[in-house]
């Protein structure tokens, strides 16, 4: 039985209901993370005796974090209010995926010199009961992917 507790362990995708997003030295909530995408131009050559695909340049990272809204002070307004013309404060940012417990980090997604881009507001809506959420979008330089 135990045998069959561990192939399942590790042979069944992972669900992606519990993760970290640390931001620097600061772990936050988020409801969402997308855009954890590797990506590279495809490139096309032809010659004389026919057509060859190569990889290119990477293509732009582009990361989307969504959170609650609470009512104490939002860091990721902080964040983007802090950029100007030439002066970025640029994060690196670690997502871990995690066991059940929370206790055993599964695969970390290490993305470096992130900074923001976008910052939307939740859309208001008398008709519904629905969680504000904020949303963040980041631009970054890059993505690695870590297995534990």
């Amino acid at each position: 039985m135990a045998t069959e507790a561990k192939f399942i362990q590790d042979n069944y995708p992972l669900p992606v209901y519990r993760f970290t997003v640390s931001i620097g030295d600061e772990t936050m909530s988020f409801s969402e993370v997308s855009g954890l995408d590797i990506e590279y131009q495809a490139i096309t050559y032809k010659d004389g005796l026919g057509v060859k695909h190569m990889p290119g340049q990477p293509t732009e990272t582009n990361i989307t974090l969504k959170r609650g809204i609470v009512r104490a002070k939002s860091q990721l307004y902080d964040w983007i209010n802090s950029t100007s013309l030439n002066l970025i404060d640029k994060r690196d940012i670690t997502i871990s995926l995690v066991d059940n417990e929370a206790q055993t980090i599964l695969i970390t997604w290490t993305i470096k010199d992130a900074f923001p881009t976008k910052l939307t507001a939740p859309t208001m809506d008398a008709n519904s009961n629905e969680v504000a959420v904020e949303t963040l979008e980041l631009r970054a330089d890059d993505v690695k992917i870590a297995f534990s």
